[in-house]
């Protein structure tokens, strides 16, 4: 039996946790900042218009970017680490499909899907398994499938809060990798970055935000 790592299961029993209060806490799509909401749009409207296949949302959380991206004519499922995430996107958006998993083993074909978002996702992945990950995204990604990643970044900050949503204990860590260290270990994976969002700190966020766009080369 393989023992899962830590900090899966950290991040695991910290969402389980706070998963209700993230509920009523997280700010809907339609809330987010101009420039988060266009690049959500910009990023279905690529995925319809390549028409390669199923999107999927991975770190999901409660659904409710990919009921977003189901609106906009995106065919999107979710998958999140979670349980309690899962059970409440099954919940409130019964019309779509979610599953508990995690982005280190997709449950997911090879060359499968026409779309990824990781959308505030891998923050809480140490920089060591980056690889992996990036690796499992290009795995099912189909040739000229695009994926999204948006998150927060920085200067390689440890950060280990011990409280998260409505005041539970957390046990997970966040790691702000700079921008072009994770463009770097993207494209060490075999995907292509096209494009580069930076949000510096502001009134909308107190930590710098960047959305990355790519695609898995055809060919």
């Amino acid at each position: 039996m393989t023992l899962e790592p830590s900090y899966l299961s950290a991040v695991r029993k910290s969402y389980d946790t706070v998963a209700a209060d993230y509920v009523e806490q997280v700010p809907r799509p339609a809330a987010l900042d101009p420039l988060s909401r266009a690049m959500l749009g910009v990023f279905a409207e690529i995925v319809r218009e390549t028409d390669l296949g199923p999107v999927a949302d991975l770190g999901c959380g409660p659904g409710f970017v990919t009921a977003h991206l189901a609106a906009l004519g995106v065919p999107v499922s979710g998958v999140d680490l979670s349980p309690r995430m899962v059970e409440l996107a099954r919940h409130n958006h019964p019309e779509l499909s979610f599953s508990v998993g995690s982005m280190t083993a997709l449950d997911i074909a090879d060359d499968s899907l026409g779309g990824i978002l990781a959308y505030y996702s891998t923050h809480h992945t140490p920089p060591e398994v980056l690889p992996l990950i990036y690796a499992e995204f290009h795995r099912t990604l189909k040739p000229g499938g695009t994926l999204m990643l948006a998150g927060y970044v920085g200067d390689g900050e440890r950060l280990r809060p011990t409280q998260g949503y409505g005041g539970h204990p957390v046990s997970y860590e966040s790691h702000l990798q700079p921008v072009e260290r994770l463009v770097e270990l993207m494209e060490a994976a075999g995907l292509v970055v096209t494009t580069r969002v930076v949000q510096e700190p502001g009134k909308t966020s107190k930590r710098r935000i960047a959305t990355l766009l790519a695609e898995k080369p055809v060919g």
